[in-house]
């Protein structure tokens, strides 16, 4: 016979893997997938004191998985995709351009509207970073700018499209959670969105026009690099075909998973026609990872150090450790959740809400507070949405405040969650660590903040007329 935990069980595990994260990864640097399996070890004894068995537990486990793995396919395919573009030139043809046109002083900030544009009509903050976003990361490399700044400025920029953009899944998914119209959704977050969005703005360009760029970018260097990638890539138009076909996918809703692969498979055609690459060199790339010793007459070649740093990455096993890091994760929220611990610290603080800028507040801790635990943008708006659905209306207010919290939270929230889905494939498609980028992915927490303000002020509140 199961039973509902007490406050103080549903606790212990959230607090055993808050502290098991904050001193055993962010102090001493532990593998946190072993520090996750603890965690899910301490859920796993208060789910065994409220009667659940180890295949209640297992159940758990496997809906979450279940759950994201759309996700992680696209995760997985986006890897893929980034080698067969290294291997038909693409990616290398917009970090070759990319040096040349962009000013270092204002890399940040067209890095963020690069990217918000792109995963706005994409709808996808994965694509849109593991596409120009990793371009503009080798870009970053190659001038010497700092690469946690501009890692922020791609997440911010991508984030921006999954809120807003009609053909994001998370955008769809807030308005059905709150009851809302999709639209109506959409054009009421442009007041927290377009607060955030104005924030990242004046901060990227402010830090870009004080950064001594003198001292980082050697003309040299960059010459090197430029020189290095024109011996080994013949670049010419029809190397934007790939990413044109996913645009064309994204607009027309074609499902993502096949367009990537087509994407990568006409990719790996053109490096075999227009690169050289033998059909075998090109499948391993595809599978293992792209590296620069692959392309052919690279041994006569004297490569620049940074190319190799630019160049190596992708592959379908590239993702592998990130794919394991979000199994560790869900090994504790399919517990914790299964036990019922998230709806009994959900009710506590529900039950102390009294006004409006509580309850907008109380929403945004409890979003955040299912980004953390479960790793996963979609529990943390369904979730927190059906629970706070009803009192909304209770204080007279539009459900669209509701999704519009949602999305300031649980879209925003999980890119800095080290070891949700979209953190690790951040992390990994990036080459910068989640807690490095973090403090500069200002869109994501400028949301909230804003959310909030908005809440206690009245601002943008909109109310159920009578």
């Amino acid at each position: 016979m199961t039973r509902k935990p007490t406050f103080a069980e549903a606790l212990v595990p959230l607090l055993g893997m808050v502290l098991l994260l904050g001193v055993g990864y962010g102090k001493y640097g532990l593998p946190i997938q072993f520090l996750l399996i603890v965690a899910a070890f301490i859920a796993a004894i208060i789910a065994k004191r409220c009667g659940y068995t180890w295949q209640d537990m297992i159940t758990g486990i496997a809906d979450k998985i279940q759950s994201s793995l759309p996700s992680l396919l696209v995760m997985v395919c986006v890897g893929a995709m980034i080698a067969s573009w290294m291997i038909s030139g693409t990616i290398p043809l917009l970090i070759y351009y990319g040096i040349k046109i962009i000013d270092p002083q204002f890399l940040f900030v067209t890095a963020f509207f690069v990217t918000a544009v792109i995963s706005t009509f994409t709808g996808t903050s994965f694509g849109s970073a593991g596409t120009a976003g990793v371009a503009i990361m080798g870009i970053a490399i190659a001038l010497g700018v700092p690469l946690e700044i501009a890692a922020g400025a791609v997440i911010s920029g991508a984030v921006f499209g999954d809120k807003l953009s009609p053909l994001s899944d998370t955008t769809m998914l807030a308005p059905i959670a709150a009851g809302t119209d999709l639209y109506a959704h959409i054009k009421h977050m442009l007041y927290t969105t377009g607060a955030a969005t104005i924030t990242c703005a004046i901060v990227f360009t402010t830090v870009g026009l004080n950064m001594d760029v003198s001292t980082m970018t050697n003309p040299e260097t960059v010459q090197a690099i430029l020189t290095n990638l024109e011996q080994l890539y013949n670049f010419n138009l029809l190397l934007l075909l790939p990413p044109v076909l996913i645009f064309w996918g994204a607009y027309t809703k074609k499902p993502t998973i096949p367009m990537l692969l087509l994407a990568s498979i006409i990719a790996i055609a053109m490096g075999m026609y227009f690169q050289g690459f033998d059909l075998k060199t090109a499948l391993q790339a595809f599978v293992n990872g792209f590296k620069v010793t692959m392309i052919p007459g690279v041994a006569d070649i004297k490569v620049a150090k940074p190319i190799i740093t630019l160049l190596n990455r992708g592959g379908l096993m590239g993702m592998m450790s990130t794919v394991l890091l979000v199994f560790c994760a869900f090994a504790f929220a399919g517990i914790f959740s299964k036990t019922g611990c998230i709806e009994v610290v959900l009710e506590r603080i529900i039950s102390s809400i009294k006004s409006v800028g509580q309850l907008v507040t109380a929403t945004v801790g409890s979003t955040l507070f299912m980004s953390i635990v479960t790793g996963s943008s979609y529990l943390a708006i369904l979730i927190p949405g059906e629970m706070f659905r009803d009192l909304y209306k209770k204080f007279g207010l539009e459900p669209k405040n509701l999704s519009r919290t949602l999305e300031d939270a649980g879209t925003c929230a999980v890119p800095i969650v080290p070891w949700s889905v979209a953190g690790t494939y951040m992390a990994t498609t990036l080459g910068v660590p989640t807690t490095s980028y973090m403090p500069w992915a200002i869109l994501c927490y400028s949301s909230m903040i804003f959310a909030i303000i908005f809440g206690y002020t009245g601002f943008g509140i909109a109310k159920i007329k009578k």
